[in-house]
């Protein structure tokens, strides 16, 4: 296998307590995934030995307004603190800051050209704290028509013209597969389009945000692909367990096995 899985411990063994599922992702031989950071007990969790590949890094803010943008880098700058106790590589960004039901403090509806030149400067500003801490920021593409509607910056091809602007190596992609089937679809030129920029990839199925087999993406395909490319990165699970979490798990990793 050329690249590695990681699995989201927000989204799995929902029943244990949260450092549990750390420890069974990491029994079962996944990197792990976490999201906000300043709800969990990180020394906990870094003595699981769980390699961590990706966790949430801002607590508030946005692309684009002069508070948002302040909130946003000051955030960073403690999420970078935070990821030096797990050990975190990734850091990942959105559009916009999203309230608990998903949906942008910010909307989307009228960004403007202004807009996008703020967004760019600030993902700039970003991409330096990423490299002058020896980590990266990943900014996540979203859909809007399900999970997310109303987010800036949200689609695939928004995420990945801001990325590949400010071009850096403390800034990449969090490219994920299951929001851009929703909002885009060509998944596979996608990935082929993406690939020069992306720091990790995300996977569930389409429809229901579940493991590989259970929707209409066919991922053995677009994980022979990845090896054609020479993707040597993450590949991440970041989807519900349509049923048993270890099955879940297990059709995971066949599909790109």
């Amino acid at each position: 296998m050329s690249f590695r899985l990681a699995a989201s411990a927000e989204m799995l063994y929902l029943k244990l307590p949260f450092t549990e599922r750390v420890k069974r992702l990491h029994e079962r031989g996944f990197e792990v995934e976490i999201w906000g950071w300043n709800t969990k007990n990180l020394t906990e969790i870094a003595a699981t030995g769980a390699v961590i590949s990706s966790m949430t890094g801002y607590l508030r803010g946005d692309l684009t307004s002069a508070e948002g943008i302040r909130e946003l880098l000051s955030t960073a700058a403690e999420s970078l603190q935070a990821a030096e106790i797990i050990n975190s590589p990734r850091l990942n960004l959105h559009g916009t800051g999203l309230d608990a039901k998903g949906l942008p403090v910010i909307s989307g509806h009228h960004v403007t050209g202004a807009d996008w030149l703020t967004a760019e400067d600030t993902l700039r500003r970003i991409a330096e704290l990423g490299e002058s801490a020896g980590r990266v920021f990943t900014l996540e593409n979203l859909n809007t028509a399900v999970d997310h509607p109303g987010t800036p910056f949200a689609r695939a091809a928004d995420t990945l013209a801001l990325v590949s602007a400010v071009d850096s190596p403390g800034l990449k992609l969090n490219l994920d597969l299951y929001h851009a089937q929703i909002g885009e679809g060509n998944l596979i030129d996608l990935v082929r389009r993406a690939l020069p920029w992306v720091g990790e990839i995300q996977v569930a199925d389409v429809p229901g945000r579940c493991e590989p087999g259970t929707g209409e993406i066919r991922y053995q395909a677009i994980a022979a692909e990845l090896r054609s490319l020479g993707y040597e990165g993450v590949v991440a699970l970041e989807g519900w367990a349509s049923g048993d979490p270890d099955a879940a798990l297990d059709a995971f990793q066949a599909a790109f096995s």
